[in-house]
């Protein structure tokens, strides 16, 4: 068996071609598994029924079979952590036609429009397979567009009917919650027919007014069945900790989570008043007060993070960096309508743009696609988040540390703050999970230990975070537990190569393993499977 360990193994893979990369018998069963996941299509709509799901059971049991039997203890580590991708989505199938159920408890899984990309490898929480990305479609609309769309259109009246017999669950928060998500398409949709010359296209017309009509009868249908809901909309300590260990492979409990996330939330608030104390003496950060003050000073601190990038040999900079970011600078918004991360930019952008290393991954994949094919695409069910959220989190403090702001101290202030909204929030969700707090209560949380009240300032966010976070469990610790782990990986990969360890050798070779979970990235790199082994020997059975 080769051991591919230290520091720089990934290059070894890079160098091979895509038919090398990984097991072929584990490419075949991919591909078979991805089709699989992609529920039956009736009349152009996905059907999430019961009896579907119990239709598929025995060929998911196969497929399944097929994972066990394979020899894996005879791969290489890298081939190996292909294998646990594969064993993560399964379990992650597993445990959404178990316990999470969005097609029968969530409301917003319906929600078919989708107006903008997200900055990570697929959309955050639960979504059906029929989605429209209207980010996508150019106005005015080809003709292929056109007929493209209204044939998507016309399966959102079809999708809505079989959702009011799907959504059987009694989760009050979740039900309540995603009213809000499905207005909103409704809202889209009346915004769609004021894109350049769609009223000129009849037929394209008749179906988004078909689509409105049935969005506002579901909105209807949700509110009048929401009186019947008082059931709890967390999924429990137990099934919360299985979920994070045997899908996400975050090799922590809820128990281990609650902890982290008290620790880090004391910690950035003990920080940040240590760095105000410090600074005491400098003049306070003054916001942007106009558009071309925000437009100067975004420009400012994009041009400073990617030169500091570069000069300071913390990651390879390519070229498709700067392409990645700009469309993301922002713009100026009024002090009065200002959500948190807004807050923070219009002082100094930089913290929220190093946040945005989220883009460069993105254009990573467009760029530079991995060549193994099982790492090319997003993994299902969110599974990415503590790579992609974790490092996203991470790199704000490594690069302040690294000297990003030593001509602005007062901007480390802000890196504290972020981490305390991020802790604060995650815990609140922990909170929400256990059911023992509502989303309100967990959002309270998230706002009272906020710094300088500036999440009290758009309570849209603040539902929104929340909201999510009880969709798709884990992800509001994401931030947090993946920041911890991928510093927990740093430390190892240091320690074991401390003649040769360098900043941008680690980044380099995170960026180059792909969008995966962090405990299987820190295997490939140094060889160490412990945590990977502590979730295998700490696993029990999933109860419905």
């Amino acid at each position: 068996m080769l051991l591919l360990t230290g520091l720089f193994s990934i290059q070894f893979l890079l160098g091979q071609s895509r038919e090398q990369i990984t097991q072929p018998e584990l490419v075949d069963l991919y591909n078979d598994w991805r089709e699989f996941e992609v529920p039956p299509f009736i009349e152009g709509v996905p059907d999430y029924s019961t009896s579907a799901f119990e239709k598929r059971e025995e060929s998911f049991q196969t497929l399944r079979n097929r994972l066990q039997n394979m020899p894996k203890e005879n791969w290489t580590d890298s081939e190996q952590v292909d294998w646990y991708l594969l064993w993560a989505e399964m379990n992650g199938y597993e445990f959404n036609t178990k316990i999470l159920k969005s097609w029968e408890r969530d409301p917003s899984f319906y929600k078919t429009i989708w107006t903008y990309k997200s900055d990570v490898p697929a959309h955050e929480g639960p979504t059906h397979h029929a989605l429209i990305e209207l980010w996508q479609y150019q106005f005015p609309l080809d003709a292929s567009s056109q007929k493209e769309l209204i044939a998507s259109l016309d399966v959102i009246p079809k999708l809505n009917n079989q959702a009011k017999l799907n959504l059987t669950g009694n989760a009050k928060d979740l039900w309540i919650a995603g009213i809000r998500d499905i207005q909103d398409q409704s809202l889209i949709l009346e915004e769609l027919l004021s894109k350049p010359s769609v009223v000129k296209n009849r037929s394209l017309v008749k179906s988004i007014n078909k689509a409105i009509n049935a969005t506002d009868a579901f909105v209807s249908w949700l509110k009048q069945e929401a009186t019947n809901k008082n059931g709890p909309s967390g999924i429990g300590k137990e099934n919360y900790t299985w979920y994070q260990q045997n899908v996400h492979l975050v090799p922590l409990s809820w128990e281990d989570e609650v902890l982290l996330l008290k620790r880090e939330l004391s910690r950035a608030w003990t920080s940040l008043k240590l760095e105000e104390h410090r600074n005491r003496n400098l003049p306070e950060l003054n916001p942007a007060d106009s558009p071309e003050a925000y437009a100067s000073l975004a420009e400012k601190a994009a041009t400073e993070l990617i030169d500091f990038l570069r000069q300071n040999d913390i990651v390879t900079v390519k070229p498709y960096f700067v392409k990645a970011l700009k469309p993301h600078l922002g713009e100026y918004i009024p002090y009065e309508k200002r959500n948190f991360f807004w807050i923070t930019a219009h002082l100094d952008p930089k913290p929220l743009f190093s946040h945005f290393y989220h883009w460069f991954e993105l254009e990573r994949m467009i760029e530079e696609p991995n060549p193994n094919p099982i790492r090319k695409n997003a993994l299902l069910y969110n599974i990415f988040d503590s790579r992609n959220e974790g490092l996203a989190t991470a790199v704000e403090e490594l690069f302040m540390h690294a000297g990003l702001y030593d001509e602005n101290p007062r901007a480390r202030e802000i890196v504290y703050i972020l981490i305390a909204q991020r802790a604060a929030r995650g815990l609140g969700s922990l909170y929400a999970h256990a059911n023992m707090m509502t989303m309100e209560e967990a959002g309270t949380i998230h706002s009272e230990y906020t710094p300088r009240g500036w999440m009290k300032t758009e309570k849209e966010l603040l539902i929104f975070e929340q909201h999510l976070y009880l969709r798709q469990p884990g992800y509001g610790t994401s931030y947090i537990t993946g920041k911890y782990l991928i510093e927990s990986m740093m430390m190892e990969a240091a320690k074991q190569n401390s003649e040769t360890f360098s900043v941008k050798g680690f980044m380099d070779s995170l960026n180059s393993m792909g969008n995966i979970p962090v405990s299987l990235g820190k295997w490939e790199m140094t060889g160490d499977s412990s945590q990977i082994q502590q979730i295998k020997n700490s696993s029990f059975e999933l109860l419905e």
